[in-house]
């Protein structure tokens, strides 16, 4: 076997399959978006090399089973031509995932294909002693269980409410799906603790008199799916796709420096300090100006 094969065979993108004469490989596709140019060539590429199906991820990414390790090198080239190169898997940043954010859903609080392509840059497949998912949510709705990543990114928006002009109608109040809003003596109560900052209340009052501050970005660590899921702690809310790549930055720099690979990093954060690095991001972040003024007042602490 070739140096060049046995190297690609030890990449993360190269899964073990049950049979021992077959591999897997798993593709890098950032928020699981293609042009419909690279959707042909993954077809032409599994044609090309006898692969029977392709196989649609759970983290918004394709695989291609049964590939026989001789085909490896190849075929990973034809992949990287069609600009859909090998994925990750083991010990490392694997593929990133978000929903369409606003650029396709209406519930969106913040723009997320942009900086899932910024993550991906900056962080896919940098090793560490650890398996890093990093998924991203454009509102508390999470649809990509982001909270359920060892860093997971929430959009998220809070309300504001121009209390002279309020009539006390009511409809913020029905569509709130915490019930965090009630009317009380005709006026508008907001309930801080059950809100969500989900924004669902803003575009339906009639007379636009709710309000929304900026976007901001809440920041988890430590979330884990399968056997036993785990929602992440909450590390910061910052304000700019800027200080969220920063956090990440820091994130994945600490469990770099800091976390054992014999466990998963939701098993590790106490062992890790976690309370001391949260305190260090949001020192940092204040110190930046972009922590969110919530986290200032201590909703999040």
């Amino acid at each position: 076997m070739k140096n060049g094969t046995k190297h690609l065979l030890s990449r993360g993108g190269v899964i073990p399959s049950q049979d021992p004469d077959r591999c897997i490989v798993r593709l890098r596709i950032p928020a699981g978006e293609i042009t419909p140019d690279q959707m042909s060539g993954i077809a032409r590429i599994a044609r090309k090399h006898g692969v029977p199906v392709v196989h649609m991820t759970t983290r918004q990414t394709m695989e291609l089973p049964q590939v026989d390790p001789r085909a490896i090198e190849p075929l990973v080239k034809s992949l990287e031509r069609n600009g859909t190169p090998l994925g990750a898997e083991k010990q490392e940043v694997v593929n990133i995932t978000a929903c369409p954010g606003t650029d396709r859903c209406r519930f969106a609080n913040i723009e997320t294909r942009e900086l899932a392509a910024e993550i991906d840059r900056r962080f896919f497949g940098r090793d560490l002693p650890v398996k890093v998912r990093i998924a991203i949510s454009a509102c508390p709705n999470g649809c990509m269980s982001e909270r359920l990543n060892e860093i997971g990114i929430t959009g998220t928006i809070r309300p504001v409410r121009e209390e002279g002009l309020c009539t006390g109608c009511g409809t913020c109040a029905h569509h709130c799906k915490e019930e965090a809003i009630r009317i009380s003596g005709g006026k508008v109560v907001l309930d801080q603790e059950r809100c969500m900052l989900c924004g669902m209340c803003v575009s339906p009052c009639p007379f636009e008199i709710i309000k929304a501050d900026p976007p901001e970005y809440q920041i988890t660590v430590g979330g884990r799916r399968g056997r036993h899921p785990l929602v992440g702690r909450h590390l910061v809310t910052v304000t700019s796709p800027g200080a969220v790549v920063d956090v990440i930055e820091m994130i994945i720099t600490w469990v770099y420096r800091n976390a054992y690979s014999d466990r998963q990093l939701p098993d590790q954060l106490d062992d890790l300090d976690f309370d001391i690095f949260k305190e260090q991001v949001r020192k940092a972040c204040s110190n930046s100006g972009t922590m969110s003024e919530l986290e200032h007042r201590g909703v999040w602490a």
